[in-house]
């Protein structure tokens, strides 16, 4: 895949591009990243592609446009349009109780305080619904959040999708067993709700959602190399994954020649299990920015998607509880089924369009995209965590700055 030799035919400048390779190079530069891959595409065509720096120092092998990465969260999007592919036909509402299906989840408790010796706790006002996991709205969390005792327990039970020793379910029903840290639908917290959609499609379906995934949703968009695991014979497109120690420099966490996403997950994690290439996950972009359509391929609905990047929450993500998410605040911005939505970027302090749907993963990467002005954006990297350094916000002005009709 190449950008258009013109730039200037879609609305873009040449030079305000370059901008952006000016800013990745940078980035390499100073030893913030050790590669990154950057690209925008508009009306119809990839104006910028652009990687600079290595996808693993340790091997040196350069950082390159097929170059596989972990899009950790960017998986959840996919997961919810496979839930929504099944709301289409009828088979749950947005406000139906997921105990329908996973009655584990019946006479939840809320934790109000204590310490994980003693909980007090308090009964659910109602049960969790389809909506609450698509909008993190649920009451359940991450165990990697270290904000609460609840999450505390989640990591002393083991409750981490990405490496489950146990099956979906049955992280699943251990997971059901913790109290929650919010009444359904009353705060935004992120969380593992999209891993329990993901286990919601698997009991809906009667398909294992791993293969669910892969034959009605990536296979269909033409994602062949976005998979649970590095795909036979691509394991020298893999990149390493990175860290910083204490002095701020990149160390090594998960070394690509050894990594757990070489062999198949026991559980799929639809909040954060999938491996993509930049190519791969711009087919998803521009079948969002299709209304649900791809190359002659429809998946679901013109009206559906339209609800999916419409903000379900009471105002913007800072008046439901979370007033700074990773590196930015969360004044001016919505949510909707599955991903961010921009609700007004002069609160959001940011460059955008009200109405665009971004969303990101934990090791820096991210993608928006942008219906008003046709635009779609993604970045690749792999460092965590994803609030190490500014990298969204600085993409989001180079890439809009470029805008010149």
């Amino acid at each position: 895949m190449h950008p258009i030799p013109s730039p200037e035919r879609v609305g873009l400048s040449s030079s305000r591009l370059t901008r952006i390779d000016v800013w990745r190079d940078r980035l390499v530069a100073d030893g913030k990243l050790a590669g990154a891959t950057t690209l925008v595409f508009r009306r119809g065509e990839v104006a910028h592609f652009g990687c600079s720096g290595l996808a693993d120092i340790e091997r040196g092998k350069p950082m390159a446009p097929d170059t596989l990465v972990r899009i950790y969260s960017m998986t959840k999007p996919l997961t919810t349009v496979a839930a929504m592919m099944l709301y289409e036909e009828g088979r749950f509402q947005l406000d139906d109780p997921i105990t329908r299906y996973l009655p584990c989840f019946a006479d939840m408790r809320v934790c109000t305080g204590g310490a994980r010796g003693k909980l007090e706790t308090v009964p659910a006002m109602r049960d969790i619904t389809f909506r609450d996991l698509m909008t993190h709205t649920s009451g359940l969390t991450y165990g990697f959040m270290e904000s609460s005792v609840v999450d505390a327990l989640y990591r002393e039970r083991g409750i981490e999708f990405g490496a489950a020793p146990a099956t979906l379910r049955e992280t699943v029903e251990m997971l059901a067993a913790l109290p929650l840290i919010a009444q359904p639908g009353e705060e935004w917290n992120y969380s593992v709700s999209t891993d329990v959609l993901g286990c919601l499609v698997e009991v809906i379906s009667g398909q294992v959602f791993g293969d669910f995934l892969r034959e009605k949703v990536l296979l269909p968009l033409g994602m062949a190399e976005t998979d649970w695991q590095v795909p036979a014979g691509l394991e020298h497109r893999f990149a390493a994954n990175y860290g910083l120690d204490a002095a701020r420099k990149l160390r090594l966490i998960d070394d690509p020649a050894r990594s757990r996403y070489l062999t198949p997950p026991k559980a799929h994690s639809g909040g954060g299990g999938l491996v993509s290439t930049a190519s791969d996950y711009l087919r998803f972009c521009r079948f969002l920015l299709n209304k649900g359509e791809l190359e002659g391929v429809r998946l679901l609905g013109r009206k559906t998607v339209e609800l999916m990047m419409s903000n379900h929450l009471r105002g913007d993500m800072a008046a439901m509880g979370q007033p700074r998410w990773s590196e930015s605040t969360m004044e001016g911005i919505g949510f909707g089924l599955g991903f961010s939505v921009m609700l007004d970027p002069a609160r959001a302090q940011i460059l955008g369009t009200p109405g665009e749907c971004a969303w990101g993963g934990a090791a820096s990467t991210a993608f928006w995209v942008d219906p008003g002005e046709e635009m779609a954006v993604i970045l690749l990297t792999q460092l965590m965590p994803s609030s190490a350094w500014p990298l969204r916000r600085e993409l989001r002005v180079l890439s809009y700055q470029a805008i010149i009709d």
